[in-house]
């Protein structure tokens, strides 16, 4: 690779770096309110919603399509992340 080349992916890579703090600070405030809503489920069969994943889904593939981004990509995205506070809130649940 050129020096050039070198230069601008360091300076992308950088970009990146930038973008992947403000992701960090969108995904504390993302489990903030997951705390907020877990504390208002009172059984542990409640965690999964599937009509409410169904609809997230839903919804993400028409913003996608709207922005022009490749909807498998942010599906796949949502779907991780979906699961991912599913676990969170299944060892976080309290028993009321």
């Amino acid at each position: 690779m050129s020096p050039l080349k070198k230069k601008k992916l360091s300076k992308i890579r950088s970009e990146l770096d930038k973008l992947d703090n403000l992701f960090i600070k969108l995904i504390k405030k993302r489990t903030f309110l997951v705390k907020k809503v877990l504390s208002l489920k009172e059984k542990k069969n409640q965690i999964v919603d599937q009509k409410r994943i169904k609809t997230i889904l839903k919804n993400i593939r028409k913003k996608s399509l709207k922005n022009n981004i490749d909807p498998k990509i942010t599906n796949i995205i949502w779907k991780n992340m979906i699961s991912a506070y599913i676990d969170f809130e299944r060892r976080n649940f309290k028993k009321k």
